[in-house]
């Protein structure tokens, strides 16, 4: 349905739906595991790379088509929304820790991170590394970023993200170290460094759109919204000088105009093309596609406190009488895989030994005769907010009459939809961007979840969340995880049918792009660690 906060990613607000036509992908933070992790900086893309490998060459300008936002375009790292402002931001800023290709949590400007027996606090070791202007990245920076976002005169993206803490008590150590007291035993603590949105500016900084000073792999020449943003290497990276000398971003926000800017050699990168682009022209040599798998769950999303979703063998019913392949290959033109009625699919945590589930259609028609809905009628919401849902409610319906249900699509407001569906109705087409496993349950699963689509409210389930968190060995929080995933795959609210790629376009020259990294993880629009041949 959607990914993001209103102000951050780890708390999706209906207002910005996730994967949307303009390209808004929020994502909160990653997993990694407990105790004093001295962590090595990455050293590059995760996955193979576009047009064959070679050894990497310096120099030259790369130039990368996103859709973008118009004239209220912002650099401000705090404010990102769109796919564009999350790529400008990554190119000039840094996390203290980021997604990997798993959604778990890996370590940026933080060396390391250790927690208290009680999970409660937790002490950051930052990197060295220094911001464009040269002066030192501190503690007072990483508290101050912190700070900022969480003002609650504010709308910034990361807020939500960073509730669990308590910066009131937090403090700075020393120069390089920061202890973050939390409200609550918070295991996956990492997972709020790594928040969309989470980026460390300098301490006192306000002013980003007309020279912001960040500590990531490029620096800032110019910026005109809705238009271009030009940034040049950083020859004092931390992680390594990028290869290239310049990269621009330019704003094309219909898909043709992306392309035809690759194909016409205007563009070396082209953001969030189509599935029927791709077929058309991957493997004719004359661009490279790319598609980042698993980058957003496919889904219909049950409320499970209202007729007829109440009934658990209504919803099982529902899981049955599904064909997952017709639908992938349908609403995302074979795109994508099929989903198993799970959110996470390929990530940290994902409870991948449950079998697959298939249409049967006796046994849906079985569950529905038992819970008394012989012939039932419900109502389907959709909307043309989001590429595939007109098609896959269609497909959908026709599913259904196999067994007997009669499936009424309705049609929904693109302004609207994500807050129109969130309490109103009983079935609805719902997709979401990557982000970790235990941020879907706590951000729309818990009982006091503000996004809670399927009105999912179990007492017990919040207690097995809250255990998780509680627990410091990784193998027995995982164990939890895989209990409340088993629930969800009997019982749960969310038909999850698919997982559609996302697709990029590049020019044969481009190398170093990762293949591995669904959208909005680190490796995704990571042009530091790309070059052209």
């Amino acid at each position: 349905m959607y990914e993001g906060p209103v102000p951050d990613a780890s708390s999706p607000d209906p207002r910005f739906p996730g994967l949307r036509r303009r390209g808004f992908l929020a994502a909160a933070g990653g997993v990694a595991g407990l105790g004093a992790l001295a962590l090595a900086g990455c050293t590059g893309p995760a996955g193979d790379t576009a047009a064959g490998g070679g050894k990497p060459r310096r120099g030259g300008k790369l130039r990368a088509a996103f859709a973008g936002g118009g004239a209220s375009e912002t650099l401000d790292p705090h404010l990102a929304n769109l796919f564009a402002d999350a790529a400008r931001a990554k190119a000039l800023f840094d996390k203290l820790a980021d997604f990997g290709a798993d959604l778990a949590a890996e370590p940026r400007l933080a060396a390391s991170w250790e927690p208290n027996a009680a999970l409660d606090r937790w002490t950051v070791r930052l990197r060295k590394a220094t911001f464009h202007s040269g002066e030192p990245v501190t503690a007072r920076d990483v508290l101050y970023s912190f700070r900022r976002i969480a003002d609650p005169k504010k709308a910034f993206r990361a807020k939500a993200s960073l509730e669990p803490l308590d910066l009131k008590a937090s403090r700075a150590t020393d120069e390089h170290t920061v202890e973050f007291a939390l409200k609550r035993p918070t295991a996956e603590f990492p997972n709020i460094l790594a928040a969309f949105g989470a980026y460390i500016v300098p301490d006192g900084a306000t002013d980003f759109d007309t020279k912001p000073v960040g500590s990531g792999p490029f620096r800032f020449v110019s910026f005109t919204p809705g238009r271009s943003a030009v940034f040049r290497r950083n020859d004092d990276y931390w992680d390594g000088a990028p290869y290239l000398e310049q990269l621009e971003f330019l704003v094309a926000n219909e898909e043709s105009a992306r392309l035809n800017s690759l194909l016409g050699g205007q563009v070396e990168y082209a953001h969030e093309l189509t599935p029927t682009t791709a077929r058309a022209h991957e493997g004719r040599g004359q661009i490279e596609i790319v598609r980042l798998r698993n980058s957003a769950m496919q889904a219909f999303a049950m409320k499970t406190d209202r007729p007829p979703f109440d009934d658990k063998r209504v919803r099982e019913a529902f899981f049955l009488l599904t064909d997952r392949k017709e639908l992938v290959d349908g609403a995302l033109s074979g795109a994508g895989e099929v989903g198993n009625d799970l959110f996470g699919k390929g990530y940290e945590y994902y409870a991948d030994g449950l079998p697959q589930r298939e249409q049967d259609l006796d046994r849906a028609r079985h569950l529905l005769k038992k819970a008394g809905a012989d012939g039932l009628r419900v109502t389907l919401d959709t909307s043309a907010v989001a590429a595939g849902f007109t098609e896959s409610a269609a497909i959908f319906r026709d599913q259904a009459a196999k067994a007997g249900v009669r499936v009424k699509v309705a049609m929904g407001s693109k302004d609207s939809y994500w807050q129109d569906t969130l309490d109103s109705g009983t079935l609805c087409c719902y997709r979401s961007g990557a982000m970790p496993i235990e941020s879907h349950f706590s951000q729309r699963l818990l009982s006091g979840s503000t996004t809670n689509a399927t009105k999912w409210h179990h007492k017990d389930f919040d207690a097995l969340y809250q255990q998780a968190q509680s627990t410091r060995n990784k193998e027995d929080r995982a164990a939890v995880y895989t209990r409340m995933q088993r629930r969800l795959y009997t019982e749960g609210g969310f038909l999850v049918w698919g997982f559609a790629d996302w697709i990029l376009g590049t020019a044969r020259t481009v190398r170093g792009v990762a293949h591995r990294a669904p959208a909005n993880t680190l490796d995704w629009a990571r042009f530091d660690k790309v070059w052209l041949a």
